[in-house]
């Protein structure tokens, strides 16, 4: 499968059986899901698993990153630390397709204990069905990244 078909996945322990869900969701789209954990329900760290998710994400081994937290706001600041991610975190559907259409955002952050599961379908299909509409966002997008580092 192309790069450009494979998204990264990963959460803290608060969001593992929604992050399994989203998985099957995005597979049944004919995306390819890379789950990179955590697998059991222990106590973790959202900061590591928001970071290697973006890694993933600005090396261009994935094309897109969904991460999930209990707010979804913790995972998302670590993962927008990495040069290269703009990830929004998203409770509906509208934000989600303007991150992907205003923003150019590649990765997209939800909180598992703000949002059901119907809800967080939703908010993916939105950011994943959306495309950077260019023009004059194009300039925003450079004038973000002209912040970085």
């Amino acid at each position: 499968m192309t790069a450009n078909k494979r998204i990264v996945l990963s959460s803290d322990h608060a969001a593992i059986d929604l992050r399994k869900m989203i998985a099957d969701h995005i597979v049944a789209k004919g995306y390819e899901a890379v789950d990179i954990g955590p697998m059991t329900p222990e106590s973790t760290h959202y900061p590591k698993h928001g970071e290697a998710a973006a890694r993933k994400v600005a090396s261009g081994d994935c094309a897109l990153g969904i991460i999930l937290c209990g707010t979804g706001q913790g995972i998302m600041m670590s993962a927008n630390r990495v040069d290269g991610i703009r990830c929004g975190v998203c409770s509906e559907a509208f934000s989600a397709r303007m991150i992907r259409e205003h923003n150019n955002a590649n990765m997209l952050s939800i909180g598992a204990r703000v949002v059901g599961q119907d809800l967080a379908l939703h908010i993916v299909d939105a950011f994943l069905d959306a495309e950077f509409e260019g023009g004059r966002h194009a300039t925003r997008v450079d004038m973000m990244e002209a912040i970085e580092g």
